[in-house]
């Protein structure tokens, strides 16, 4: 299970350092994707075929623009000895992503986040909202 949270920096050629404790669990090889929130994401291979599992059983009009968002952007990323990842220019882009990013564990998957917009995410998250989604889950 990937939890945490860690900071990076994104070097000129765009690449980042991946938490060692993530790239233990997501493998040799794993995608990287643009997601909701303005963030990217990181699902392990296994995770990320079981995601294109459910995407195939649902039909052409329901999926085609969930699958177009996630597909047409995704990269495959082996780190390298350094542990570090290349993020292409797109993925970059979709994300705001500069210079400091902050990487969190969200149990099956990582984000990847712009440092400031993840502070404003966190800082946004109302307790009452995440206690009624906690109740209607039943925690």
């Amino acid at each position: 299970m990937l939890i945490g949270e860690y900071q990076y920096t994104i070097d000129e050629k765009g690449r980042m350092n991946f938490p060692a404790k993530f790239r233990e669990e997501m493998g040799a090889q794993f995608i990287v994707t643009r997601w909701l929130d303005q963030c990217l994401v990181a699902f392990p291979q296994e995770e990320w075929e079981r995601m294109a599992q459910i995407l195939a059983q649902k039909s052409v009009v329901q999926s085609s623009a969930v699958q177009r968002f996630l597909y047409a952007s995704a990269a495959e990323v082996v780190p390298d000895k350094q542990g570090r990842i290349l993020l292409t220019a797109a993925l970059r882009e979709h994300a705001s992503l500069k210079k400091e990013v902050t990487v969190i564990g969200v149990g099956s998957h990582a984000e990847i986040w712009d440092t400031d917009a993840w502070h404003r995410m966190n800082e946004s998250l109302d307790s009452e909202a995440i206690a009624q989604a906690m109740k209607e889950m039943g925690f």
